[in-house]
């Protein structure tokens, strides 16, 4: 059985998901993203992975990696490469991507956007938005012909939460959690509502403002990353949400190009 493994270090979390012959999604597990680890502690927790979930690593065929964190680039291709015995194929300049990407500096789009964006294709008609809702929140846009338009970069949901607590000398640090009610009546609620509410109305307004400029076209949004699903029930649009678009945005690159 052939096997393809799957890595996308993102800025908080490394996600690795391990794709069969018939691109099932064996197991998908999230790691902390620290680029002071060694190609050896890497090495370990991969090793591990594949022990906790009851998978053989020497059946891996191929390996994929996509970063958003260059310093974590050498030790992690190091890494995959003395544990499957090659190289992994990295998202990144001269793959193929399928994508026209219309950018004023093309290598600017990251490997995370072009997965994103590579998957939507293959399941939705365009034009499609994007949604991938991580450290920062990214959005892109594609239109008919396969082609990249841009795309937003927002702070993440946790981000503006941290931001908020830390700039703000009597506002006190809090999690991530469902507000009771729209409007707050103490700080931690007020806090929350803002939070959850804010990101959710952003998000609407971005997309009806996306949706105006294919004022003749049905416009697909879907979304993903670790807060898509905490936020998206409080949006007014119709999002869909797709837990493994990037990783299945993997998978299709690694065909492409093996």
């Amino acid at each position: 059985m052939r096997m393809l493994l799957a890595v996308d270090i993102g800025n908080s979390t490394i996600c690795v998901g391990l794709f069969d012959e018939d691109r099932n999604l064996c197991f998908r597990a999230s790691l902390d993203t620290d680029s002071r680890k060694t190609a050896d502690q890497i090495c370990l927790d991969l090793m591990n992975l594949f022990q906790l979930y009851q998978y053989d690593y020497h059946k891996v065929t191929g390996s994929i990696l996509c970063s958003v964190v260059p310093p974590l680039n050498f030790m992690m291709q190091k890494a995959l490469t003395r544990l499957l015995g090659k190289e992994p194929m990295v998202v990144g300049p001269g793959i193929k991507t399928g994508l026209n990407i219309r950018l004023t500096v093309q290598t600017q789009v990251g490997a995370d956007i072009v997965a994103d964006a590579v998957a939507a294709l293959e399941k939705f008609q365009p034009p499609v938005v994007t949604i991938d809702m991580g450290t920062a929140t990214t959005i892109g846009v594609i239109s008919e012909g396969h082609t990249y338009e841009g795309g937003m970069l927002l702070p993440g949901v946790n981000v503006s939460l941290e931001a908020l607590s830390r700039r703000a000398a009597q506002l006190p640090a809090i999690s991530l959690e469902a507000p009771k009610m729209l409007i707050g009546k103490n700080t931690e609620e007020c806090m929350r509502s803002g939070i959850v509410y804010g990101t959710a109305s952003m998000l609407d307004g971005i997309i009806d403002r996306i949706r105006e400029e294919f004022p003749d076209e049905y416009v697909t949004v879907v979304a993903t990353g670790g807060n898509a699903p905490f936020i998206l029930k409080y949006c007014r649009n119709e999002i869909i949400y797709d837990k493994n678009l990037l990783l299945d945005g993997l998978w299709t690159i690694y065909q492409k190009n093996k």
